[in-house]
């Protein structure tokens, strides 16, 4: 991994986690010793997460997280609701032995969470890592990556209203149903299963706002 990548996921992660907060300037210096990597890693990591809509840049003013606009929940889950189920479906159909049991184990892991005992960096990081499991279960690259990205942008989201959320347990849980019908190979059940989750994330935010 070059150091660009490594820049480039250490600090998607403080954006999503909200680590560093929603309009707050990017510091530069302070990436580059926390991170002990050079300017030009963060410089490029910080093109590729304005691509990605995590970061904005003004001309004289410098670079900025996004704002987290709950009019663009909307839009967010307007895309989510079409191409999750999308890659529910055709994981189902595409995913060998391997990947299922990957799938089925982790479906077990998720059950057996006490989610109410995890931190919150913790409950959105295992989120994110069933969500990418499923995503590369699918075997299509353009599809993953847009999923990526749609799915960071909604976990920005999550983390914002996290705690204001009476059932974000139930939220979670929902991830071993799904990940169970994929790895068997149960096409209509995961992407009926993908699009309420979709749906269920839009409806517990809208209701706390």
């Amino acid at each position: 991994m070059s150091l660009a990548d490594r820049a480039y996921l250490a600090i998607q992660d403080r954006l999503i986690m909200l680590d560093i907060p929603p309009m707050a300037p990017i510091d530069d210096v302070a990436l580059i010793e926390s991170l002990g990597v050079g300017r030009t890693p963060v410089r490029e990591a910080l093109k590729r997460l304005e691509v990605d809509r995590l970061v904005v840049s003004y001309p004289r003013r410098g670079t900025f997280a996004t704002g987290v606009d709950i009019t663009d929940l909307a839009y967010i889950s307007e895309i989510r609701d079409q191409l999750e189920p999308l890659a529910a479906r055709r994981a189902t159909r595409v995913a060998g032995p391997a990947v299922r049991a990957e799938l089925a184990d982790l479906a077990e892991a998720t059950e057996a969470l006490d989610v109410r005992t995890l931190e919150r960096h913790e409950l959105m990081r295992w989120d994110l890592r069933v969500h990418r499991a499923i995503y590369r279960a699918a075997g299509n690259p353009h599809l993953e990556d847009t999923l990526v990205r749609y799915n960071n942008l909604a976990t920005r989201i999550f983390c914002l209203f996290l705690d204001r959320m009476a059932h974000f347990d139930r939220h979670v849980g929902e991830h071993a149903g799904l990940l169970r019908a994929i790895a068997g190979g149960e096409a209509d059940e995961a992407e009926r299963l993908a699009r309420e989750h979709v749906e269920g994330f839009e409806k517990a935010i809208r209701a706390i706002i």
